[in-house]
């Protein structure tokens, strides 16, 4: 079953609550702040390429990942539990 997607306030929030920036929630995960930022504004939709990666990355949207992105710290503990 596919988990629940986020919003974008959802997904302001937990990086808030996780004392993260963007550009460290982008440097984490190996994609490009300002396309991060684009899609977290809502003037990139993540249909293709990269944008796709970070709305799938940030929960925004279902889809396979493009590429091998790094995992957050979190996601990779689960993942080892």
């Amino acid at each position: 079953m596919k988990h629940p997607l986020k919003t974008v306030d959802q997904v302001r929030a937990e990086m808030r609550a996780a004392g993260m920036s963007l550009a460290e929630w982008a440097r984490t995960h190996k994609v490009s702040y300002s396309l991060s930022h684009e899609v977290l504004s809502g003037r990139c939709k993540g249909h293709r390429g990269a944008a796709h990666d970070i709305a799938v990355l940030m929960g925004l949207k279902h889809g396979q990942l493009r590429r091998k992105a790094r995992k957050a710290p979190q996601q990779a503990q689960a993942a080892t539990a």
